[in-house]
């Protein structure tokens, strides 16, 4: 079990005074501009975003309120609600991940804790333990994702390739594609966290399911263990293979550059979260029968399986500790978060429920759904689980990784060195 911290150093969030005594709900601003009126921030799109629409009509019918609903794009979006939250003026409920993330917020008094207005019951225990803090909770869980690996089943079958179950014939499903003017992964890294994908799987595998939480405790190896080095080896060889999209860590994830090579057939692979499929089914909905996916596979010699797998929980909603409507919000989140939302989810846009009793009509998801279950062992994302400023040197040093601008063990040192700072021994 992860221990939670208080971090001995807090981010340093932007205060803005202009603006400040201003409540407005238009546009970009937070806070709540009145008694009738409550603010919803989220990063939501497609059938995704419909659930989570349908869902605040079915609110503002019932409690006879207006949410004005703003949706940010997902790699801005914790600068904005970091300035958001410094500023004072934070939208009344908020999008998280929980983690280290979300706990920066409850450390500084900025998140109400809806411990006693929540039935927690009606949520799988594993999904709520990110927004759980000294066994209160600071936010609901709606969605949990794995990110396995998609890949186009007519061109596998075109090249005579099988789903890998070890490393080596990863590498040569790489080298196959590239043989053949394809480009082996797409990936769109500019926003850096498509590349801690790599890096996250690569180190399970090698190093094992208990190497992350080790370094993350501090009882046992770090963030410089030769795992760590080794994975940090295998993404740059990958890189010289020619696996990746020229310019790739300049493209732009939430624009659709890494999806689109694979939607023209440029690319044969590519590493997301099970919100690929709804994804697919909004941008180019034909190009879901060409869709598969596997489980990314083992290293020789690692101590990692494939049944292990990286994976978090998404979206969690909170309520913001200055709403001047805390009452209203955390209604609004329980409706967020209820059975019927769940459903509509997971039906329109293949997510894996954090809400019990959910069905699965979607064949997608009810295999998805099994993988969850089957699963040994769940890495969470490090950009969510470690606090932000070891995420940021952790995102900034695997891009330099891709880029080849930083060697492994220097990559590996600055995490460790960080994590020292940050982490309490």
């Amino acid at each position: 079990m992860i221990k939670k911290y208080t971090w001995l150093m807090m981010v340093a969030l932007l205060v803005f005074a202009a603006g400040c005594g201003n409540n407005s709900t238009g546009g970009e601003s937070g806070g709540s501009g009145g008694s009738d009126t409550i603010t919803l921030w989220h990063i939501e799109t497609g059938a995704s975003e419909k659930a989570l629409e349908d869902a605040v009509a079915r609110f503002e019918e019932d409690h006879d309120v207006t949410v004005d609903i703003v949706r940010q794009e997902n790699d801005p979006y914790k600068t904005k609600l970091s300035v958001a939250m410094g500023g004072g003026t934070p939208p009344d409920v908020f999008h998280s991940w929980g983690g280290g993330w979300l706990e920066e917020f409850v450390d500084a008094g900025q998140v109400k804790d809806i411990s006693e207005d929540v039935d927690t019951s009606q949520y799988l225990p594993a999904a709520l333990t990110p927004a759980t803090f000294d066994d209160k909770t600071y936010g609901v869980p709606l969605a949990m994702d794995i990110v396995p690996v998609w890949y186009n089943k007519e061109m596998f079958e075109k090249f005579g390739l099988e789903e890998p179950e070890t490393y080596d014939e990863l590498l040569e499903i790489v080298k196959t594609l590239k043989d053949n003017d394809v480009i082996p992964f797409s990936i769109a890294n500019q926003s850096k966290w498509p590349g801690s994908f790599y890096y996250m799987y690569l180190a399970e595998r090698i190093g094992g399911p208990e190497l992350f939480n080790e370094a993350y405790n501090r009882e046992g190896r770090g963030f410089d263990d030769p795992a760590y080095v080794e994975a940090g080896e295998k993404i740059q060889e990958l890189e010289k293979m020619g696996a990746f999209p020229d310019g790739f860590n300049g493209m732009n994830f939430d624009t659709g550059q890494s999806r689109q090579l694979l939607y023209a057939e440029q690319a044969g692979m590519i590493i997301q979260g099970n919100w690929m499929l709804g994804t697919t089914r909004d941008d180019m909905p034909e190009f879901e029968e060409k869709l598969g996916f596997f489980l990314f596979p083992t290293i020789e010699g690692g101590e990692g399986s494939n049944k292990d797998i990286v994976g978090g929980v998404s979206p969690v909603f909170s309520v913001a500790e200055k709403s001047d409507n805390q009452e209203m919000a955390t209604e609004l989140v329980k409706e967020l978060t209820s059975a019927e939302t769940a459903q509509q989810l997971a039906n329109e846009d293949g997510a894996i429920s954090a809400v019990k009793d959910v069905e699965y009509e979607d064949k997608y998801v009810q295999q998805i759904s099994e993988v969850l279950e089957e699963a040994e062992y769940m890495q969470t994302f490090y950009d969510q689980t470690l606090p932000p400023e070891l995420a940021d040197v952790h995102l900034n040093t695997t891009q330099a990784l891709f880029g080849q601008s930083m060697t492994p063990e220097e990559a590996a040192q600055q995490v460790e060195e960080k994590a020292k700072e940050v982490l309490e021994e």
